[in-house]
């Protein structure tokens, strides 16, 4: 049975919960989780980038390399990415290789590139996850944004930009 309209407003509320838990320990307010086809969450990420010093150590990355190693490109297919934001172009990236059928995000890319502005610690680009996906040879859905002022208020007084 696909995923309902509930369970993604439900499963997208568990990934901003997830960036609030994220910026709590230091890291950028990012989180992400995997759901399968069933909506059962299978996996969760927070951003790393403050706790492991790696720039590249956004949620959605550190997701879709746990799912990669975890599950095939076959099952991935039929599974949802949650993400606090719209995944930037490095992790868009990373769930088109991974192989992940569908993606729900907060606010826009271009809403957060406006919140944040030029901050040195997130040079967000303005290049859409569909742009990215669109580039590729796989279909994924793209849902969003889905809760996007609530998604925005964990970023509040975060960035210096």
């Amino acid at each position: 049975m696909p995923i309902s309209q509930q369970q993604d407003l439900e499963l997208m509320t568990r990934a901003i919960a997830l960036a609030s838990e994220s910026r709590a320990r230091g890291d950028h307010p990012f989180g992400a989780l995997l759901a399968g086809p069933d909506g059962e969450v299978l996996l969760e990420a927070m951003n790393t980038c403050g706790t492991k010093g790696d720039r590249t150590g956004h949620a959605e990355r550190n997701l879709m390399t746990e799912a990669s190693l975890k599950y095939d490109d076959l099952f991935l297919a039929t599974c949802t990415m949650y993400t606090s934001a719209e995944p930037c172009a490095m992790c868009a990236g990373s769930v088109y290789w991974a192989g992940v059928g569908r993606v729900v995000h907060g606010m826009t890319e271009v809403a957060l590139k406006e919140l944040i502005g030029p901050d040195p610690e997130n040079l967000t680009m303005d290049l859409p996850c569909r742009d990215v996906f669109g580039s590729g040879q796989r279909q994924i859905e793209v849902v969003g944004p889905l809760l996007a002022e609530e998604s925005a208020v964990v970023h509040a007084g975060f960035w210096t930009g």
